[in-house]
């Protein structure tokens, strides 16, 4: 089934997620070689078979998340369905479910019991609140956990509506520590034998990226707010106007900023006491935007961006998402690849960010499945007789 091979080959992951954040974790193990067991439900299969856009009347949303993935169709509440389920357990490594907690206990799954059968398994929970505390029963969705954990709040435009942040990061977030967290315990297994229990919680992610929001309001009692494209801490460091678009420009020290103002032919302003440090920029952000914006908008971002990347100092344009996926730096780094379908064809989709020169970055990434499609295999492949 698997066409690409990386550090966790060997490995088999049973994947009882759907959606969005456990199947997000799963992509990215399967991408470093596990192979993945996706259980679904048989009436439905995942969720988000049924999200749009479609191709064909299949799911884009789906396709995009579980390729190279190998699908058998069981229903947890039927007997001889929990034999084949646990079966398939009993020799895996890592199990993943993304229910709201206290769905496995029902079920007679809950990490006392199958630690005890299967001491070496990674259990790995991914929920809205966690395992634990006052709100582990609330369902979550990504908008609420983006509204609950501050990050909402900075996003935006000062004074505008609240807004949410472009992509589901809220789930995003906690796929990737999922992840990390199951690595982890991979590694720690190696040493100690032991399989181990991971909670992780998409409120809890949200709080530990908010980075320099918590570090102002611990340091000093600030509530940060919304600040469009601007950095809180570090001026020039936002979008600028030109004359066509826009550029980004990341001036981070001192130095940067004379040599951003001798390249755009305003060398003085480097020596104005206003701008002459970043604590002193800082508090006159607003002005300074000003007195930029009108050397920038005599000429396109285009000719910024030669005129200032040239002499060292970050900067960029901002790209829609045609021109965000059709840049010649990502389709060096093979950051779009594709998936077989059986009925589609190719579909094209997001890469692997993590590059392992150890092993081969593919451009194809095995086949989308269909739901239960891989029955016949699964059940071969682990001596099960029904």
């Amino acid at each position: 089934m698997k066409t690409n091979k990386g550090p966790l080959s060997g490995i088999t992951v049973v994947d009882l997620t759907r959606v969005l954040v456990g199947p997000y974790c799963t992509m990215i193990l399967s991408d470093l070689g596990a192979r993945i067991i996706k259980i679904e439900s048989p009436e439905t299969g995942d969720d988000s078979r049924s999200f749009g856009p479609f191709i064909k009347n299949y799911s884009a949303y789906f396709m995009s998340l579980n390729r190279g993935k190998e699908s058998i169709a069981l229903n947890l509440k039927n007997k001889d369905d929990r034999v084949i389920f646990e079966k398939i357990l009993a020799k895996a490594d890592v199990l993943v479910e993304n229910f709201r907690p206290g769905t496995m206990d029902k079920w007679g799954y809950s990490w006392d019991v199958l630690k005890k059968k299967h001491p070496q398994l990674i259990y790995a929970s991914a929920s809205g609140f966690g395992q634990t505390g006052p709100l582990k029963t609330l369902p979550a969705y990504d908008i609420i956990v983006q509204g609950m954990g501050g990050l909402m709040s900075v996003t935006g435009q000062a004074d505008g509506m609240p807004t949410r942040v472009g992509t589901s990061i809220g789930d995003i977030t906690a796929g990737i520590f999922t992840a990390t967290g199951i690595n982890a315990a991979l590694f720690d297994r190696e040493k100690t034998g032991k399989g181990a229990k991971i909670d992780v919680s998409m409120l809890d992610c949200q709080i530990a990226i908010l980075e320099n929001a918590i570090a102002r309001y611990f340091s000093n009692g600030e509530i940060p707010k919304p600040l469009g494209s601007r950095h809180p801490s570090i001026t020039p460091f936002e979008a600028y106007k030109t004359r066509d678009s826009y550029i980004i420009i990341a001036a981070g020290n001192d130095k940067l900023f004379e040599n951003l103002c001798t390249a755009i032919g305003a060398k003085e302003l480097s020596k104005d006491k206003r701008f002459i440090s970043n604590v002193a920029r800082n508090k006159n952000v607003d002005h300074l935007k000003i007195i930029l914006e009108k050397y920038f908008k005599k000429n396109t971002t285009s000719h910024w961006q030669k005129i200032i990347g040239k002499i060292g100092i970050p900067c960029g344009p901002i790209y829609n998402i045609k021109q965000a996926v059709e840049n010649p730096q990502i389709k060096f780094r093979n950051m779009i690849v594709s998936a077989k379908h059986k009925k589609i064809g190719n579909f094209r989709m997001a890469g692997n960010p993590i590059k392992n020169l150890n092993y081969k970055d593919p451009k194809t990434r095995g086949e989308i499945p269909d739901l239960d499609q891989h029955r016949n295999k699964i059940l071969k492949d682990f001596k099960i007789k029904i």
